[in-house]
């Protein structure tokens, strides 16, 4: 019901943006635990779902790697520039150039790109992005079927399209719009999302996995025994992280690593607690040695279905915990919380 309810906001932005030059949006792509078949909270389930966004005719997307950054997280700039279309404008008959025709020209007959919308400078700006998602949501309800039937409520964020839909019977839906820009025809995007750092410049987009990840899953329920119960050991770990200070994310790379690595078999219902168990000594086993590495970079078992730039495959691994072996008062730390995870 929530794809249902997107996709219909797409088609209906897509008719709004039909005659202007603002990006193109993709078909949106449910990425997420609530996608991927393990949401820790069931009774507040956030559906995330990925918007791609192509540059309009007469535009490019450059992505530029901010090499300054601390790793192990990645970040990027957009940087949109023109492109010379005078000979599809010959052929089509239609729009003006936006390199080839006086400026004049372009204010009567077509109107501005995105460039002095939604860029700071030469750069894809996520908060003035962020805006306009909102502006299109609102303009978009009145038109839908649903609008009928259920309320909206749009939720404050500077990077992404928060809102949430009530039915007739009161329940609440969560839905985050993201938006992402894809690197070539790989399913590495980047993106608006939010991270823990205190500050991130508004032209600054986050490198995502997110598509990946929901791919991978996707890939593993197609080969898992019917009664696996690999899922159901990820929700009740995450559950039992709550207020540990571990992320899901590290569980998630961990529960990833293990499918890759042990027989599938070993999923099946009868052998919960011992996966469970597992799971946990993974984890202590990455805390000592203070490396856990990201699944996508550098590692051979990622299943060939899921594309990867060829940057990632040739890539040193990157550790995830690599913090831990920078800080030396932030190991004993890391090693007392999962204590009282493992008392939990």
């Amino acid at each position: 019901a929530v794809k249902d309810l997107v996709d219909n906001f797409i088609l209906v932005f897509r008719e709004l943006l039909s005659n202007i030059f603002f990006p193109v949006l993709q078909p949106a792509i449910g990425v997420g635990s609530a996608f991927e078949g393990w949401s820790p909270r069931e009774e507040d389930i956030i559906y995330c779902l990925l918007v791609p966004l192509q540059p309009p005719r007469g535009h490019i997307f450059h992505l530029e790697l901010d090499t300054a950054q601390v790793m192990p997280v990645r970040n990027f700039c957009i940087r949109v520039e023109l492109e010379c279309t005078c000979t599809s404008e010959r052929l089509a008959g239609g729009t003006l150039c936006f390199l080839h025709h006086p400026e004049e020209d372009l204010r009567t007959n077509q109107d501005f790109s995105l460039l002095g919308i939604l860029c700071t400078g030469s750069y894809l700006d996520v908060q003035k992005t962020a805006h306009w998602f909102h502006e299109l949501v609102k303009a978009a309800w009145v038109v839908l079927p649903q609008s009928a039937t259920h309320r909206l409520t749009l939720l404050p964020s500077s990077r992404s399209c928060k809102f949430q839909v009530t039915n007739s019977d009161n329940k609440r839906f969560f839905i985050e719009m993201m938006f992402g820009v894809q690197q070539g025809d790989s399913d590495i995007f980047l993106s608006g999302q939010t991270t823990e750092a205190i500050f991130t410049p508004s032209t600054t987009w986050l490198e995502s996995y997110a598509v990946a990840e929901v791919k991978f899953f996707k890939h593993m329920a197609r080969r898992v025994p019917h009664n696996s119960f690999h899922l159901k050991c990820l929700q009740i770990c995450a559950r039992i992280l709550v207020g540990t200070g571990f992320s899901t994310y590290t569980l998630k790379t961990v529960v990833m690593h293990l499918l890759t690595t042990m027989p599938l078999s070993c999923w099946r219902r009868r052998y919960f607690l011992l996966r469970l168990l597992d799971i946990m000594r993974y984890l202590r086993c990455c805390l000592e040695e203070k490396c856990l590495n990201h699944f996508f970079f550098g590692n051979e078992n990622v299943p060939e279905e899921i594309i990867l730039p060829t940057a990632f495959q040739t890539a040193e691994p990157l550790n995830l915990f690599q913090h831990l072996a920078q800080d030396p008062a932030a190991h004993p730390k890391a090693l007392h919380k999962f204590d009282e995870l493992r008392d939990r």
